[in-house]
């Protein structure tokens, strides 16, 4: 069997996975997110930390209770890192520097997991399950929370109540996130992943020194780290070590968690605002965008220029011979297009203009299928947009959903679609500009550049993947990296809240002839194309410098 073919084979296998997967799964969180009982742990955990998940919560409260629980997971994530020296079962490792205990706290809170340090070299197990695990579960659900609280806005009328965030974040992570981790956890130990609490040991010897590792809950922390599109690794490889990733099917497994839920959230979407078919118009535009990427980066990898990769069957520098071109180019585009940020490769490696693709899929927002829970509502707004820009084409009022996008609507989506990229575009200005950031730089040229624009793409879009290239751990980056990243997280989300709050307000439109149908497979195009071009024209002069400019020299 070809290289090609087997790549085809196993996208062919994985789109069968997820079509298994979505009815139950996205059938099932919408009754979690519809339900009015609770479990009695989840009783226990309410009155633990004094809330009442009954209570209706207008967007201002629900965005209060939004970033007060993660400025304290901030805080609390800092002093675990920094106390680390003093805590049992540290391995002997000291305490995080504190610029790179800010950027790590702020990484995991946001769900971007971005790490500018050896996860087997710096962190021991207290920090890894308590501190980094935990955040991996609760900083998902939390993404999952704001996206219903806006689908919300879009099935209720004339109120302004959105639910409860205590609820959301606490059924989040009891009835999905944990389920689905237990279930993969057990498989990844099955198929050899580490999961063990051992300390360092000497694995092997070489011509002038020794080599060790540590064990780990590893199993554990990679199910979530793909279940929550988190991506932080127990060791710096990521999923490109074996002890992570051990074989080509718990690869194509860990591709299989990252998108499940980002996935089945447009069926629990369609079910809550009670159409299936606006479910399946977001889900196919989601589709359309993964599936072209994954051709485009299969092309671009496959293309044999020169006797080398002719040999190697496609671009094999910085791939996993265990897993190949194929299965290496899902996996890249797969957490690109996601805020996993989970590598099974590295992308600095990656022939230039396949290096663009990821990079331009994390610019797109993180929206096909996107994060958990950020995927959806990332893509709700960008379906506003379209529509809004379908009414200016035929001089209508637009509508969706049976909601008015008026003057106020369409601002909050502007703005949120405008954040990320002005985040973006102004750190990797300033890093260029500046003379101290550009010695982080491996390479220079085009490629140099490459690695600025990615590392503030990844941030700023709570991706945490690396070009693999660029070192990170310095003061000016961990803290401008890690500004990025708060930025580019909670600002959206007010963003998203304010929209939810007042579409919540309206009372529904009845459709009529010149309602534009927005469950069929003409706007499923108009959405696809509004949304690739706008990113275009945001960032193809900074593509232009980077990935471009290295993919058209070779």
């Amino acid at each position: 069997m070809g290289p090609v073919l087997a790549g085809v084979l196993q996208l062919l296998a994985l789109i069968a996975a997820l079509a298994l997967a979505y009815v139950p799964l996205g059938t099932y969180m919408a009754r979690v997110y519809s339900s009015d009982k609770h479990w009695r742990f989840e009783k226990w955990i309410y009155k633990g930390i004094g809330a009442n998940p009954n209570t209706e919560m207008r967007w201002p409260a629900y965005l209060r209770c939004v970033l007060a629980f993660s400025a304290v997971s901030v805080v609390f994530l800092y002093l675990l890192q920094r106390l680390q020296g003093h805590l049992p079962g540290s391995l002997g490792f000291k305490a995080i520097d504190p610029d790179q205990a800010f950027n790590t706290a702020t990484s995991f809170v946001t769900n971007t997991n971005w790490q500018s340090y050896y996860g087997e070299q710096a962190m021991g197990h207290v920090v890894q399950t308590a501190g980094l695990a935990v955040q991996n579960f609760v900083s998902a659900a939390v993404g999952i929370a704001v996206a219903v609280a806006l689908v919300r806005g879009f099935a209720r009328a004339r109120t302004g109540e959105l639910g409860n965030f205590w609820s959301d974040l606490v059924r989040g992570v009891t009835r999905i996130l944990l389920p689905l981790s237990v279930v993969a956890a057990i498989v990844l130990v099955a198929c050899g992943a580490l999961q063990n609490f051992s300390g360092i040991h000497e694995v092997g010897q070489f011509v002038g020194g020794h080599q060790q590792w540590n064990g780990g809950a590893v199993a554990s922390q990679e199910a979530i780290k793909e279940v929550g599109t988190n991506g932080g690794g127990y060791f710096n490889a990521n999923s490109a070590h074996p002890f992570e990733n051990p074989t080509p099917f718990t690869n194509l497994f860990e591709i299989f968690l990252l998108l499940v839920i980002p996935f089945a959230l447009t069926r629990t979407f369609g079910i809550m605002v009670g159409s299936l078919k606006q479910g399946y118009a977001i889900l196919a535009t989601m589709a359309t965008i993964w599936v072209g990427f994954i051709a485009l980066m299969m092309w671009t990898e496959f293309a044999h220029h020169g006797p080398a990769l002719q040999i190697a069957g496609g671009a094999m520098e910085g791939k996993e011979t265990r897993f190949g071109v194929g299965a290496s180019s899902i996996f890249a585009v797969s957490t690109t297009l996601t805020s996993t940020g989970a590598v099974d490769s590295f992308h600095s490696s990656f022939t230039g203009l396949g290096g663009g693709i990821t990079m331009l899929g994390m610019q797109l927002g993180e929206i096909a299928p996107g994060g958990t829970g950020s995927g959806l509502y990332g893509m709700l707004v960008m379906a506003i947009i379209a529509v809004f820009i379908a009414g200016l084409m035929v001089g209508r009022t637009p509508e969706y959903l049976g909601k008015k996008i008026g003057t106020r609507e369409i601002k909050f989506a502007a703005c949120y679609i405008l954040i990320t990229p002005a985040l973006v575009l102004i750190f990797t200005a300033a890093a260029m500009a500046l003379p101290t950031p550009g010695h982080s730089m491996t390479n220079s040229g085009a490629h140099g550049f490459s690695e600025i624009l990615y590392a503030y793409s990844s941030a700023a879009n709570n991706n945490g993947s690396a070009f693999a290239g660029l070192n990170a751990d310095t003061q000016w980056f961990n803290s401008t990296l890690g500004l990025a990243m708060v930025l580019g997280r909670f600002l959206p989300m007010v963003f998203v809240l304010a929209l939810a709050g007042s579409l919540a307000e309206q009372k529904p439109v009845p459709a009529t002839a010149g309602t534009l149908r927005t469950e069929k497979p003409l706007f499923t195009g108009l959405l696809v194309g509004a949304i690739l071009i706008i990113t275009g024209l945001t960032y193809f002069p900074a593509l232009a410098l980077g990935p471009l400019a290295e993919g058209l020299a070779s």
